[in-house]
């Protein structure tokens, strides 16, 4: 797999007339790496495979558990599920899934109409505004940014 840098630069160098026979011998590379990069609309991203780890067998129990007590502390989920591995990377898997089992706070929802809702601060830049009669003075500066979606979740 090619980085992101050269199939940047292969783009590049492309794009500016250079032929494709001609960067691949100066990168070094091969003419089908060459046009599966100019094929391609995005640059390349390593994605490793999913393997199976030491959580895996235990995950079905844990997520049992959590559904029925999304609370429930990690350890005691692990002697549950008689877990004799690693405490931590048993709290680690727990971490990651726990979310998807914790109820949705109905108070911590937010729904609008696209622009009915904004953020509001107020900031006082670091330096002083001169004014008219001479004087300088800090003054404060509201920021206001109106809001783009139609619901949020915060968490």
């Amino acid at each position: 797999m090619i980085s992101v840098e050269d199939w940047a630069l292969i783009r590049r160098l492309v794009a500016d007339g250079v032929p494709q026979r001609q960067v691949a011998r100066q990168l070094g590379i091969g003419r089908s790496t060459v046009h599966r990069a100019l094929a391609s609309d995005r640059p390349p991203k390593y994605e490793r495979s999913v393997q199976p780890t030491s959580f895996s067998p235990f995950e079905a129990r844990v997520r049992a558990l959590l559904a029925e007590h999304p609370s429930m502390p990690a350890t005691v989920i692990a002697e549950r599920v008689e877990w004799s591995g690693s405490i931590t990377w048993f709290r680690e898997n727990v971490r990651r899934l726990r979310p998807e089992h914790r109820p949705v706070d109905p108070a911590d929802r937010l729904t609008w109409a696209a622009g009915d809702a904004a953020q509001c601060d107020l900031w006082f830049p670091p330096r002083k505004i001169p004014l008219e009669d001479g004087t300088t003075v800090l003054l404060p500066v509201l920021v206001i940014v109106a809001a783009i979606r139609g619901s949020s979740r915060r968490g």
